[in-house]
């Protein structure tokens, strides 16, 4: 018997999707599930009828998280030299899907996860519960999913800078200030103001919903060479000097704070690096 997907997908509505993300403890992102997530963006860009996806996680705590670097060469690859990257065709599809796309965030939320997040529409946050962060180049890394592309427009590139550069972890109402997410909610009021957004969304007329998309897209969106060139950058610093060095010492610090790590990881980053 096969293993579960770590994705799993449900319709309370032909116009309403929800795809609900777990891979315990800490739903880091494997290659099933980027495999999963390129299947189903890419059938309901074929799906008449659907007007809303909703993504969200099924364990407490980790929103999407990054991706688990322990089976980095197992991830997807295309075929074919100029190919896009499985995961950047991914998340370009979801930014131009005629359809809008919400992430409802509870959780911790970083690397291809937070990417994912930037990748949506619309990103309603956790008040109490949802963080953010770029971990990668604290661990000599560079990020390859669309958040160096993503991020300063958002944000700005200040800001874009500090998080990308210092790696640490953001809260929500910092995310919120600086336009990272759209909205943060108080936790026990995320689940019905995302699901009445929905609603709304989904009684909308269809065409006019994804025209106006399309117009903010043509104002708004980064040049789609620059994401495969990010990711292409990506896998290459996972062969570089100063990946390689880190990885011990991280590896050996996972061994002795075992989940805390995941939990807290810009406060260990910098700790692992000071103490190298």
């Amino acid at each position: 018997m096969s293993n579960p997907s770590t994705i799993s997908i449900e319709r309370p509505t032909p116009e309403i999707a929800t795809i609900t993300f777990s891979n315990p403890p800490v739903n880091l992102l494997v290659p099933e599930t980027v495999t999963r997530l390129h299947e189903l963006v890419v059938e309901l860009g074929d799906d008449p009828d659907i007007q809303v996806v909703v993504f969200k996680s099924g364990v407490p705590d980790f929103f999407f998280n990054h991706f688990d670097l322990a089976v980095a060469a197992d991830f997807p690859v295309p075929e074919g030299k100029d190919a896009v990257p499985v995961w950047t065709d991914m998340v370009l599809r979801l930014t131009k899907a005629s359809y809008i796309t919400i992430a409802s965030i509870r959780g911790r939320t970083r690397g291809g996860g937070n990417e994912l997040a930037l990748a949506c529409d619309l990103r309603y946050a956790s008040r109490e519960k949802a963080m953010f962060g770029q971990p990668e180049v604290g661990g000599g890394l560079l990020p390859g999913g669309g958040g160096t592309e993503r991020l300063p427009r958002f944000a700005g590139r200040d800001r874009a800078l500090e998080a990308i550069l210092s790696s640490n972890d953001y809260d929500a109402d910092l995310a919120e200030r600086w336009g990272w997410v759209t909205r943060a909610l108080p936790d026990a009021e995320l689940d019905d103001f995302v699901d009445t957004m929905a609603a709304r969304l989904a009684s909308f007329d269809r065409t006019a919903l994804a025209s106006a998309k399309s117009m903010v897209n043509r104002a708004s969106l980064p040049p789609d060479a620059d994401l495969v060139a990010a990711y292409g950058e990506f896998t290459h610093s996972l062969t570089l000097p100063g990946f390689l060095t880190r990885a011990a010492g991280f590896q050996a610090l996972v061994a002795e704070k075992g989940l805390d790590l995941e939990y807290r990881m810009g406060e260990y980053i910098g700790i692992a690096n000071q103490q190298a």
